[in-house]
């Protein structure tokens, strides 16, 4: 897995769970933690594949 991709899931799963906190807490800032974790996963897909792509051009 390239290191941005597993940068990027570990983001996601942090911001998963302060969303969690925060709504739990009854706190509306969560709503930024929920679209922080959207924005993170899609750049954990983008990278990963990416790397599939250069991986399937130099083989």
């Amino acid at each position: 897995m390239p290191r941005l991709a597993l940068y990027a899931l570990i983001v996601c799963v942090l911001s998963v769970a302060a969303a969690v906190v925060s709504f739990v807490e009854g706190s509306w800032l969560g709503i930024v933690w929920v679209l922080l974790a959207g924005l993170s996963s899609n750049m954990a897909w983008y990278y990963l594949k990416r790397a599939r792509a250069q991986k399937s051009l130099t083989h």
